[in-house]
């Protein structure tokens, strides 16, 4: 891919569009915190849980606050969602909806990802679980076009046996499109995530990629503390740029940072958007992608996330450019299923330079 030439590649007024047609991959996407409030109104009134009946009052239950004291005050906005979707139309119905609604900002490849031992309160299975949101995500995928992948996520303040029995229920869905195994959660309550080895192995060793979330909570040691179970990539650990060995220890290893900006402003990780560490990171040469971690949760799409970055970062459009062609490169495919990905996104850009 050409060098882009700044600064007159876009103009600031196309900013927003340029983005939005920018064909883009997301690898940090949680189901149950993208629930529109449209559809979180029909299950609230047909599943009878109590829940705001208009719009407005759904939509401010279902967005989180722009600063939240802590990781944990944040996650308290997943606890409606996951009230909502314990049946398997309601996952398949909203798997469906966040690949359409991202497959209409051009997000061209994506990585859902979500816990589904949380949606089995009334009796459905993990397996049950991750096959209505399998149907859902390539339904909705075949009609629109997009590549679909599936992240099963386990939770630190679960059991030890209920994380291995999502594992082994993981792996037995690598058919339905289920790519690697994460841990995700109240990270200062559980901050050791090897308790969980076990069920990391079972991932790894039944031929799914391991990621996991860290430095949401503790620093740059959460994040150093991640790299002890071997993942291929971590959900945030922007943190990790307060420590230059550990940044050179992920450059050298390959891990890979899934980045989100708003939601770590949201969960107070950072004091504002500004302090945030994408570009140092990337400049320093630690392999990072950019995300929205959820689209209602966080009240954004991913085209807006990148206009956040050019605009209050001041990152290039070369830049923005490449954290996109990161987010394809690090995906979890196949070389096979990479390469036509990675083909489309230049030709894009390549037919941008030329006009």
């Amino acid at each position: 891919m050409r060098k882009v030439h700044e600064p007159d590649f876009i103009r600031p007024d196309d900013d927003l569009r340029f983005f939005t047609e920018l064909p883009k991959p997301e690898l940090h996407l949680h189901l149950d915190g993208s629930l529109d409030p449209t559809l979180a109104l029909e299950l609230a009134r047909t599943r009878k849980v109590e829940a705001p009946r208009d719009w407005a009052g759904m939509r401010a239950a279902l967005v989180a606050p722009e600063r939240c004291v802590d990781q944990a005050d944040l996650l308290r906005a997943f606890d409606l969602p996951i009230a909502l979707l314990q049946d398997e139309e309601a996952l398949e119905r909203l798997a469906d909806h966040v690949v359409r609604a991202k497959a209409a900002e051009n997000v061209r490849y994506m990585e859902l990802r979500w816990g589904p031992h949380l949606h089995t309160a009334k009796g459905l299975t993990q397996s049950q679980v991750i096959a209505a949101v399998a149907r859902g995500a390539s339904s909705a995928a075949a009609e629109v076009g997009v590549q679909v992948r599936l992240i099963v996520t386990a939770l630190r303040s679960h059991s030890v046996d209920e994380n291995r029995a999502l594992a082994i229920a993981a792996v037995a869905a690598k058919d339905l499109g289920v790519v690697a195994f994460d841990l995700a959660g109240r990270e200062a309550a559980f901050p050791d995530p090897l308790t969980f080895k076990d069920a990391f192995d079972v991932a790894r060793s039944g031929g799914l990629a391991i990621t996991l979330h860290a430095g949401e909570w503790g620093g740059a040691a959460q994040v150093r503390r991640a790299l002890e179970v071997a993942p291929a990539r971590i959900a945030h650990g922007a943190v990790a740029v307060d420590d230059a060995a550990l940044c050179d220890e992920l450059i050298a290893r390959g891990v890979v940072l899934d980045l989100c900006p708003s939601s770590n402003v949201q969960a107070a990780i950072v004091p504002g958007y500004g302090d945030f560490p994408i570009l140092a990171l990337h400049r320093r040469g630690v392999r990072v992608s950019l995300n929205t971690d959820d689209l209602i949760v966080s009240d954004l799409t991913l085209s807006e996330e990148y206009l956040r970055v050019r605009r209050r970062l001041g990152a290039t459009v070369t830049e923005l450019l490449a954290l996109a062609r990161t987010g394809y490169e690090v995906a979890f495919l196949s070389e096979a299923e990479r390469r036509p990905l990675l083909a489309a996104f230049d030709a894009w850009v390549e037919e941008r330079l030329a006009q």
